[in-house]
């Protein structure tokens, strides 16, 4: 944890902040900090800051922390993804965010195993829990917008082009024509799509094809979502 995130219910009515879940405990045994210290910290959806350690009971940790700074700029990126399964969801859901990434569609796929939508690992408290560890990775405090979609055709045909729509659109797909995955920079707005790790079925590609997506690769190397996903990224936004 790079960076303590407070969320607006941590405040007190004194005007001090209270924490005593994981976070409380990451600062008492993991860093090993006693009242008087100070720590870097945000407060969700707003900015930067120092917090000081007031008090800690050994259960209750109270702080005195005012924004003073802005949050890192956000990556101008849309990333669409068919569902993944949930264990390697968690680990690109943490490093999305870390990415700076801030909107993220969770799309199903002919594909994805219909198992994976009936996991208690969707449920939206657990997956923001994964979007704020990585914030607290990267030293952000802007929640990713997460929308979630179980079904495809509606989401291509009803949402996509509004979402898409200004934006450089790339497909992550073997496809006959496809061209090596372009160096971008992190001022371009880009829509990026990357299917499970069996690839799109053509049916889907061709919709993202129609939608005037561009096919597009890494290389003759086929990677697993998790990491593919990243070295995307870090490719197109031209990331330092």
């Amino acid at each position: 944890m790079n960076l303590l995130l407070l969320t607006p219910q941590d405040r007190r009515e004194d005007g001090h902040w209270q924490i005593a879940d994981r976070r409380a405990h990451h600062v008492r045994t993991v860093l090993g900090l006693t009242p008087g210290a100070t720590l870097r910290a945000g407060l969700l959806d707003d900015g930067l800051g120092h917090a000081h350690l007031v008090s800690d009971d050994g259960r209750n940790m109270v702080l005195a922390f005012n924004a003073s700074m802005p949050p890192p700029p956000p990556l101008p990126l849309t990333l669409i993804l068919a569902l993944p399964r949930p264990k390697m969801l968690r680990r690109i859901l943490i490093d999305a965010s870390s990415l700076g990434v801030k909107r993220i569609v969770l799309l199903n796929s002919y594909k994805v195993d219909k198992s994976y939508w009936r996991t208690p690992e969707l449920g939206m408290p657990l997956l923001e829990e994964k979007l704020r560890l990585g914030l607290e990775q990267a030293g952000d405090t802007v929640m990713p917008s997460l929308w979630l979609r179980d079904r495809f055709k509606p989401f291509i045909e009803d949402e996509l082009p509004t979402l898409c729509e200004g934006s450089q659109k790339l497909l992550a797909h073997p496809a006959p024509g496809q061209t090596q995955t372009p160096p971008g920079d992190c001022t371009v707005a880009t829509t990026l799509a990357i299917g499970p790790e069996g690839g799109w079925t053509p049916y889907e590609a061709s919709r993202f094809l129609d939608a005037e997506f561009t096919p597009c690769t890494l290389g003759q190397r086929i990677l697993r979502v998790e990491t593919a996903v990243p070295a995307l990224i870090a490719r197109i936004m031209r990331l330092p």
